[in-house]
């Protein structure tokens, strides 16, 4: 049978539409939530189905979810940038950075991207994951507190460098006034800085970065809890400290602030607003948290916070869902990575 010109130019026409409609988007759609809802059925209960049983075998790993949420969006904005490992295209990742240590939860974010790829394979992009994952651990850590919708629909980045991160992420030693300066770049508040520094309610931090408030006077660090600091960092090579003093060791605390026992937790790493009282109180763990205080507007939001616990969840839920709307830089490509720690080629 002859077929007509008009018609092979149709057939022609069908076959590049269809052909081209099965390459994966290499720029990311607006975000919605629901994004997945006929793309990927289930996929929230999957995510959260393991972040459950995480979270039951080491309930530290929530407080390293919410961690790497901050630490990816805040560089290059939410695009999995930070769970790169070191290849040819990024020999020196993010998570190398200085500022990125201790960085953990990086092998369950790789089990749930698995589980996905086999109900959906390369439909769901890792820093969805991620960002779905986080919000789930948020959620249990604040006993179902901290809740948020996830607009959903981000591509996978292909850069990943440390001096990026280095020169991006705020540090621990940072004063007031710098901190306001690098959330503003971001288009955050002071206001949200303050809110969004209240994840330091759980999780843990390595001596070195905190090696400063070791010497700092009494008008910034209470002097029995820098005593405390001290023995907690002579006990090993740079060991990880709790970042709210309620999740030490018992007797630690009571050897230090007896006073303060009665707070102690046998389960660690509640989100919640304890932050805040600890820091009017001076005894935080970082440099950064008690520069808050130094500044008038920022401490009128700690002293609110310490006050009123509800606000913060709601508060707390609204900045995450902001900071995970953080964009990759404009003109930048994606992918959906079939492995959360590798790309799957360059475009470059």
């Amino acid at each position: 049978m002859r077929l007509s010109a008009a018609v092979l130019l149709a057939l022609v026409a069908v076959q590049a539409a269809v052909l081209l409609s099965a390459v994966p988007s290499t720029e990311a759609s607006e975000l919605q939530v629901g994004y997945y809802s006929k793309k990927c059925k289930g996929l929230e209960n999957v995510v959260k189905w393991h972040v459950i049983k995480a979270l039951k075998a080491n309930r530290r790993t929530g407080a390293a979810l919410v961690r790497l949420l901050f630490h990816d969006c805040f560089v290059r904005g939410c695009d999995g940038s930070v769970l790169l490992d070191a290849s040819y295209e990024n020999p020196h990742p993010e998570k190398e950075a200085p500022v990125n240590i201790g960085l953990a939860a990086f092998d369950l974010l790789e089990e749930i991207k698995a589980a996905v790829e086999d109900r959906c394979p390369g439909v769901v992009s890792c820093s969805d994951i991620l960002i779905y994952a986080a919000r789930d651990a948020a959620s249990i850590l604040s006993n179902g507190h901290v809740h948020f919708d996830v607009p959903a629909g981000r591509l996978d980045g292909y850069v990943s460098k440390a001096e990026e991160a280095q020169a991006e992420l705020p540090d621990s030693t940072d004063d007031v006034e710098k901190l306001i300066a690098n959330f503003a770049k971001k288009n955050f508040t002071v206001e949200e800085l303050v809110i969004l520094s209240g994840a330091h309610s759980i999780g843990q931090g390595h001596c070195s970065s905190f090696t400063g408030r070791l010497s700092e006077p009494s008008d910034q660090i209470t002097p029995a809890y820098r005593d405390l600091l001290k023995y907690k960092c002579s006990q090993g090579s740079n060991p990880p400290v709790d970042n709210n003093i309620r999740d030490e060791d018992y007797d630690v605390v009571g050897r230090f602030m007896p006073g303060f026992v009665s707070r102690v937790r046998k389960i660690p790493d509640f989100l919640d607003n304890s932050y805040y009282h600890n820091n009017l109180a001076k005894i935080v763990t970082f440099h950064s948290d008690w520069t808050l205080l130094t500044q008038k507007e920022a401490f009128g939001h700690v002293k609110e916070y310490a006050e009123n616990g509800t606000l913060w969840d709601e508060d707390f839920s609204d900045s995450l869902v902001k900071l995970s709307n953080l964009p990759m830089p404009a003109g930048s490509k994606g992918e959906i990575r079939k492995k959360c720690s590798v790309i799957n080629h360059s475009p470059y």
